[in-house]
């Protein structure tokens, strides 16, 4: 398996696999939607879109970055989202990198949104498509948010089956720009338990795929295959 590592801007054609990483904080958000009971997150391409596809259906659950707005029912935050029940909605999620890496990909054959929460059922997954190259979007600081790279080596090394271990590449994430601004209180919208949240290693044990459905890019959880499984197609 071959990988790369690129910026949104970098994205210059749909790669065969795409992995978009965003630690802090659309995919460690959409994971907990999901363990909430979320049946499906649509992607927004934009404030006005994700307004509008709330007004349509009025009980889908509308976050956004930043702080509470009109029109939005939450923030994007998994230390305010952990205590929502979500069980059978629909979330509409628009954040300032993740979900615009994501449509920047939305032509792959198969697009993966992750962090540190997933990481293991993500790689478990690239594993199964061993022959494919996997391009990797750091979706954070134009490329070079090291929370999110750091996050994909790591993948790119668990999916390769290399044995990485996690301790380096989650201390860089704690040490990051995003963990010091989201700990001070620099970005609004901010739990305190934000930053541990984001580097729960492998809390959650389903990856997440998004793809086109009725012109919408949409994710939804993905059961991981097991070891043994993952093992038969090496």
């Amino acid at each position: 398996m071959d990988t790369r590592f690129v910026g949104i801007t970098e994205v210059a054609e749909a790669p065969s696999v795409a992995v978009v990483v965003d630690v802090m904080r659309a995919f460690t958000v959409a994971a907990w939607a999901f363990a909430q009971g979320a049946e499906k997150i649509i992607l927004a391409g934009s404030l006005d879109d994700a307004l509008a596809l709330k007004a349509r259906h009025p009980d889908r659950v509308a976050l956004k970055d930043g702080p509470p707005a009109p029109g939005f029912d939450m923030v994007n935050s998994p230390g305010l989202l952990r205590s929502v029940d979500l069980g059978g909605r629909t979330v509409v999620q628009k954040t300032t990198a993740g979900t615009v890496g994501a449509l920047a990909v939305k032509e792959a054959s198969l697009v993966l949104c992750a962090g540190f929460v997933v990481a293991e059922a993500t790689a478990r997954l690239l594993r199964t498509r061993e022959n494919d190259d996997v391009t990797f979007v750091v979706t954070g600081e134009d490329g070079q948010a090291d929370e999110d790279l750091a996050c994909a080596q790591y993948i790119a090394g668990r999916a390769t089956g290399a044995g990485t271990d996690a301790a380096g590449f989650l201390r860089r994430a704690a040490e990051s720009r995003a963990a010091a601004e989201l700990a001070q209180g620099v970005r609004q919208g901010v739990h305190p338990d934000d930053v541990a949240l984001c580097l729960e290693l492998d809390r959650f044990p389903f990856a997440m795929v998004a793809a086109q459905e009725d012109s919408l890019m949409v994710l939804r959880p993905c059961a991981a295959p097991p070891p043994a499984e993952v093992a038969s197609a090496r």
